[in-house]
């Protein structure tokens, strides 16, 4: 634009030339500074996008970098705008704007992942009010075996301190420093079904993982599930140079497992693992956290897996219960979740504890409905960017220098 000159011939108001970004912009930095801008408050704006403070700041001295120059003013109590930043908020609104929009157009044009996901859900979703157990057992196997393993897998079966496993490796046969948690409520699911999964994830990662064949309700409630994940840990860290290089993962229950395992591991004070990722995790077996909204399959299968699994064990036990557990020591904490899933609210809850205790801990949300939609890697872009983020997580030498995405 132009404007009035002033006395050195310049116009006042005209935008000047600068050098070209370096590096290319992501849409994450524009995220992250207009969440800023716009609360005026990195707290508030962390909260809104569920980044850590230190990763938020992170993204924005990066953006500021890339533009060459200063976009927000900071003091001890008070965020402002520059004229630089006042000039981009506009323009980086209609950015969002438009991308957010295109995005949801090419959703609505190209509903074939989805349909996809609904054929595979069809035959376990079909009977989950009126099957009996082994039906939904046998319902889910067969759903799992759809899903394929990485082609650079090698898969083989070891004896974790009495627990049968597999170790799965993608490339040169390495030491298993991942131990996976799979899910299934406690009563179903298998650590052969969970071969696709845990491999996309070593395969993400560049590691190997232990999978157990933990004992599952209610022919071993709880704490049979616990005991066998402390069992396969220990396998793992004596073959390990120090607990700091272990990692524990697990979706849906998997996840409310690892979370039972460091609880364990703290009481017994055993070496906790250097981090922990969940996927969708199911943490609040009471299910006074699970949305109304849920489906009623859903509602059906869960609270059934529960009172299998508690076999009249309160719910509310801090080993048994992460929402009101003391999470003061645990390792940084990676927790994906899709931003529809019923569970969604417990994920938040459990990242908002854990960082009231001095956790490192990270909420990355996607906009997805499916539960552990991270079966759906072969197709589902969203479910390959999250493995991709979870691998990223686990190979960073130091999980304070991550930020998602």
């Amino acid at each position: 634009m132009r404007g009035r000159e002033d006395g050195a011939g310049r116009a006042e108001g005209a935008v000047l030339p600068l050098p070209q970004a370096p590096e290319a912009i992501e849409l994450r930095h524009l995220r992250a500074f207009a969440a800023v801008a716009e609360e005026l408050s990195f707290s508030r704006a962390a909260a809104r996008l569920y980044l850590s403070q230190p990763a938020l700041s992170r993204q924005i001295r990066a953006l500021e970098r890339l533009v060459g120059c200063e976009l927000l003013r900071r003091t001890t109590h008070r965020v402002g705008l520059t004229a630089a930043g006042e000039a981009l908020l506009e323009r980086t609104r209609r950015i969002l704007l438009e991308v957010d929009d295109a995005v949801a157009v090419t959703r609505a044009a190209g509903g074939e992942a989805a349909g996809r996901i609904e054929r595979l859900m069809r035959p376990l979703t079909a009977i989950a009010t009126t099957a009996c157990l082994p039906e939904l057992r046998e319902a889910n196997e067969v759903l799992l075996a759809e899903f394929p393993v990485p082609a650079e897998t090698d898969i083989r079966p070891v004896n974790a301190n009495g627990v049968p496993s597999f170790v799965l490796n993608s490339g040169p046969e390495r030491p298993a420093t991942l131990l996976y948690l799979h899910g299934g409520g406690y009563t179903m699911g298998s650590a052969y079904g969970y071969r696709s999964l845990a491999g996309a994830l070593c395969a993400a990662a560049g590691t190997a993982a232990l999978l157990p064949e933990y004992r599952l309700a209610p022919e071993n409630p709880y704490p049979a599930a616990v005991e066998d994940a402390v069992r396969a840990y220990r396998w793992m860290l004596e073959r390990a140079p120090g607990a700091d290089s272990l990692a524990v993962a697990g979706d849906s229950s998997g996840g409310g497992l690892v979370l039972c395992l460091l609880a364990a591991l703290k009481r017994e004070g055993l070496p906790l693992p250097g981090r922990a990722v969940l996927l969708c995790p199911w943490l609040d077996l009471s299910c006074r956290h699970l949305a109304n909204s849920a489906p009623q399959a859903m509602l059906t299968v869960v609270r059934a897996a529960a009172r299998d699994y508690l076999a009249g064990h309160p719910a509310g036990d801090p080993l048994l219960d992460p929402l009101s557990a003391d999470l003061a020591g645990y390792p940084p904490v990676l927790v994906q979740a899709a931003d529809a899933d019923a569970l969604v609210h417990e994920a938040r809850l459990f990242v908002e504890r854990a960082r009231e205790r001095g956790v490192e801990a990270v909420l990355d949300l996607y906009p997805v409905e499916e539960h552990v939609f991270h079966m759906f890697w072969s197709f589902l872009p969203e479910a390959a960017d999250a493995l991709a983020n979870a691998a990223a997580f686990l190979r960073s030498p130091a999980p304070g220098a991550w930020s998602a995405r």
